[in-house]
């Protein structure tokens, strides 16, 4: 007999779980068009020269390489940048510039899994790509900060930096910045340490951990500063942190993330500008910005901080099927229900007794059930239980619909 498993670092969602999830991206989703933003969609499988190369050494050691069938060296999607980033040289001549889509996909990543890291997880992005203007970066953390609060979450800061803090350090500075990126997680002995084996001297390490700690106005860099100029007036709850770098090494100037209070997974949110990634594709500059939410964050720090509501049942009625020569009646009903809007699920077993039909649509938090006896076919009638407050009325065939809109 085969074991019934998934892969390490692949995940089942049951219905109870996907409800939630779903809930959360249609939140997403209802956002960011607010903002103007259209969804696209890219195949999880993409040429490995696409991939590769785009997002650090290390990274591309975390990458599902692999060759096809016809011998084509091939690679799943490790984000959905370099991607858009394709889909935009490619389809140049046919998309509006300023492109803004918002993408909501799968990714792969041959983590080392642990809490709140998965090999197969969903990534929700959001990017504006064709303009370097200032105001394009404003509508990036407006849109990041408009989505964390239509979620319910009150206490939380945008981390806010420049990756051209970090130009200064020459040909290892892809190697110091990760190190400097660490700074909050692994302290300052650790980042001085590491520093110090990757530059051979100590004093030097010394002297950058300051230079960074210590960033006087005059090193900020000019578009980190008009943007926290804004911060206030867009009522942004922006907070430089110098030490941030992002891992990935496409980004070329605004970074941020997203934190939140009291939740201890790390950040939610993380994004930035990359102005020389599509040109890689294009042949010629496009600029981009733009975030990603890390979903499975997001659904922990809301479960901890109770921000799902109460109920997010699907099905708002069963009818039940009294019997056999009883169910035809029990479909109009039914049919008629979903012609108007209303979820609606029928009991499918004809011979099931009414409380085996009253326990099914307890377990799956339906809140009404409809019963449709000899008594009420004859009267032209129709009982509905509330299973909430378990509370049943008899009612007229023709108030069914007045009812559920109430």
């Amino acid at each position: 007999m085969i074991k019934a498993q998934t892969l390490k670092g692949f995940r089942d969602f049951l219905p109870v779980e996907a409800k939630k999830r779903q809930y959360v991206i249609n939140i997403l989703k209802q956002v960011f068009e607010s903002y103007g933003f259209e969804p696209l969609e890219t195949p999880a499988l993409e040429y490995e020269e696409i991939l590769l190369g785009k997002y650090g050494e290390e990274d591309d050691k975390l990458m599902y390489r692999f060759e096809d069938n016809g011998k084509r060296k091939v690679a799943l999607r490790y984000d959905q940048t370099v991607p858009l980033a394709r889909v935009v040289a490619q389809y140049q001549n046919e998309l509006p510039m300023p492109f803004k889509r918002y993408q909501i996909q799968n990714v792969w990543r041959a983590e080392n899994t642990q809490k709140g890291r998965y090999r197969e997880f969903l990534q929700c992005d959001a990017d504006i790509v064709g303009t370097n203007s200032l105001l394009s970066d404003l509508e990036i953390l407006q849109c990041a900060n408009s989505t964390m609060k239509t979620l319910g979450f009150k206490d939380f800061t945008i981390l806010i930096n420049s990756r051209k803090v970090f130009n200064v350090f020459g040909p290892d500075s892809d190697k110091i910045t990760r190190i400097l990126d660490k700074e909050d997680k692994i302290g300052k002995e650790n980042v001085l340490s590491q520093l110090n084996e990757t530059i051979g001297s100590s004093a030097k390490a010394a002297k950058i951990y300051n230079m960074v700690k210590n960033l006087q106005p005059v090193q900020i860099p000019d578009r980190l500063k008009k943007i926290l100029d804004n911060n206030e007036k867009l009522g942004l709850n922006l907070f430089p942190m110098f030490f941030l770098a992002r891992g990935l090494s496409y980004y070329t100037d605004l970074i941020f993330e997203i934190k939140i209070a009291n939740y201890k997974g790390g950040s939610v949110c993380g994004g930035g500008r990359y102005d020389n990634l599509i040109g890689m594709f294009a042949g010629k500059q496009i600029p981009a910005v733009g975030f990603a939410f890390g979903f499975d964050r997001l659904m922990e720090a809301m479960e901890e901080l109770k921000l799902f509501p109460a109920e997010l049942t699907t099905t708002k009625v069963l009818v039940t099927v009294f019997s056999k020569d009883l169910e035809g009646k029990s479909l109009e009903i039914a049919s008629l229900l979903r012609e108007k809007g209303i979820n609606t699920e029928i009991y499918l077993d004809q011979d099931a007794k009414m409380e085996k039909q009253l326990k099914y649509a307890d377990k799956k938090q339906i809140p009404y059930v409809v019963i449709i006896g000899p008594d009420e076919a004859k009267n032209n009638t129709i009982t509905v239980k509330n299973l909430k407050t378990r509370e049943q009325k008899t009612i007229p065939f023709d108030q069914l619909l007045d009812l559920f809109k109430e």
